[in-house]
């Protein structure tokens, strides 16, 4: 990769993680981005891999530094990041699976992702805000998993999926995916 490839690539990652961070600190501001129940606006932007690969590493980051302010501090730093790193990955190993040009999979590894990941999170957690891995409890974990998940779901595919298909129309990503792969 060119040296003015690798700065597109940092950039875009970088505008990507702003942008998400930003979006999950509004979330947050309206008590809908941590715990069981969470509807992060930013998690619409867990379709951008399906558009460029600079969305994996801008994804991650983005989380991260939206979970600095997390109440479950160090815990959400890792398995919250963890979860966003693989839901990106999978996102972009599923997107050249389309129909009729829609990626309609790429919503999909965020909400497993962080239904599996984040719902185990927060199954280590006691009554009383305490993390420990004595505290899981399988009842916990498929409570956990499920309000997580359900709350993926309805952002991914509720706002991904019209993201994806506005984003198709504009060809915003089209100069960029050129650019990465060397067409210009």
């Amino acid at each position: 990769m060119s040296s003015s490839k690798k700065v597109c690539f940092i950039a875009l990652s970088a505008v990507i993680a702003a942008l998400y961070a930003v979006l999950t600190y509004v979330s947050a501001a309206m008590n809908l981005a941590y715990g069981a129940v969470q509807f992060r606006v930013s998690e619409a932007l867990t379709v951008l891999p399906a558009f460029t690969p600079a969305a994996v590493p801008g994804l991650a980051l983005g989380c991260f530094l939206s979970n600095l302010t997390s109440p479950f501090g160090i815990v959400d730093w890792v398995f919250g990041t963890g979860a966003s790193l693989l839901a990106a990955l999978g996102t972009l190993a599923v997107s050249r699976f389309r129909y009729k040009g829609i990626p309609l999979l790429a919503p999909l590894p965020p909400v497993l992702a962080n239904g599996i990941i984040v719902g185990l999170e927060l199954s280590f957690f006691s009554e009383a805000g305490a993390f420990s891995f004595a505290n899981f409890s399988p009842v916990a974990f498929a409570a956990g998993a499920l309000s997580v998940g359900l709350g993926e779901l309805v952002v991914c595919y509720g706002l991904g999926l019209p993201l994806i298909i506005v984003l198709q129309k504009m060809r915003l990503f089209d100069r960029f995916s050129a650019l990465f792969s060397g067409r210009i």
